[in-house]
Parts: C-alpha cells; sequence; structure tokens
C-alpha cells in the first residue's frame, strides 16, 4: 500500500441506497485471492449484461478517472468479504465516501488502503448533488474540502488512520516495531 497523508481526485456519484457486497463484486468472483483484476468484476451485474456485453451503465461511461466514489446511505451492507474493498481499489477507486458505512466493509476496507469514510446528512446531501467536483481529502486534519470553501469533518479510528498514513496494513505495522520489540525483549530478559 501506498502512504496516503492527502487524496486530491474528482467524485463519482451513486446515488442507489443499500449497495451491498454482493453488488459492489458478486459470489461468483470470490474464486481468488490475488487483488489485481477484480476491478472487472466490480458493479459486475450492473455494468454488464447476461451474455457480457457492456451496458450503457455510469459505471461503464462515467466513472473512468473518478477516485472517490460517493454512495447513497448503507454502503457495503451484506455479507463481509475483502473482495468488495479489492474490487473498488482495482477499478480505479480510493475513497468511498456515505453518510452510513457497514462496520465490516469499512473495517475491511481501510485495513486495504481504500478511505471509507462517513459524512454528516448535510455533507451527504451537499456531495450527492454536486457530481463530479474536485476533493481533497486530508487524514492529518480528518477534513473533506471541496469548492468554493466547502468542507466537512470526519472521524476515523486512529489505528486505521496510523495505518493508512504509513502505508502499511495492520501485519506491517506490527513488523515495522522489529526493532521497540527486540529491545523490549532484551531489557526484559535482562
Amino acid at each position: 500500500m501506498q502512504p496516503i497523508t492527502q487524496l486530491r481526485a474528482t467524485t463519482f456519484v451513486l446515488r442507489e441506497d443499500n449497495i451491498d457486497t454482493d453488488q459492489i463484486i458478486p459470489a461468483r468472483f470470490l474464486t481468488t485471492t490475488e487483488r489485481s483484476g477484480l476491478g472487472r468484476a466490480a458493479f459486475y451485474d450492473w455494468r454488464f449484461a447476461a451474455n457480457g456485453a457492456a451496458t450503457a451503465h455510469p459505471l461503464n461511461t462515467e466513472a473512468a478517472g473518478h477516485a472517490i466514489l460517493v454512495a447513497g446511505n448503507n454502503f457495503g451492507c451484506g455479507s463481509s468479504r475483502e473482495h468488495a474493498p479489492w474490487a473498488l481499489l482495482d477499478f480505479g477507486f480510493r475513497a468511498v465516501i456515505s453518510s452510513e458505512i457497514a462496520d465490516i466493509f469499512r473495517s475491511n476496507a481501510l485495513k486495504n488502503g481504500l478511505l471509507a469514510i462517513v459524512v454528516d446528512p448535510a455533507a451527504h446531501a451537499f456531495l450527492l448533488a454536486h457530481p463530479r467536483i474536485e476533493l481533497r481529502i486530508d487524514l492529518e486534519t480528518m477534513t473533506i474540502l471541496g469548492p468554493d470553501g466547502w468542507s466537512t469533518r470526519f472521524a476515523l479510528d486512529a489505528f486505521a488512520r496510523r495505518c493508512l498514513m504509513m502505508g502499511v496494513d495492520q501485519l506491517g505495522y506490527l513488523l515495522a516495531q522489529d526493532e521497540a520489540i527486540a529491545a523490549f525483549e532484551s531489557a526484559r530478559a535482562a
């Protein structure tokens, strides 16, 4: 993972509420533990017809180049699967913003380098009403800055925030503490 302190990107808006993990990546694509290539399966049943032909869904026609997904309420509900954030990352999204994100999805997302940000209903309404705007997400100040001075604050678990800013997952964080652990063990043995 790359360290993230700030993300500057434009938004793609999916206004639908209750987008579950099976819509994000259908269960039939959960046959791999490889993260790359899953972007093709992201929102597959929305983006492709039964015969495999691409549809005119905005995810096919308008999403390219937008790294921030603004989704309707209750994003990522349903079954737990790490493949969902993997698919979104491989599709090109680096952040998901909603007024409510399912806890398990949010945890999986943050552990895998996908910013999963919950904002208050007023900020969410503004973002839904203004697609394709440029935002700057700042993890140091935990603020989202938009056009014309618009801004909102958000909260993240302190450990998840630290890992994102370091560019490591939980195991990577522990491995980075190897010298401190060795020093503690050495001092304790003495």
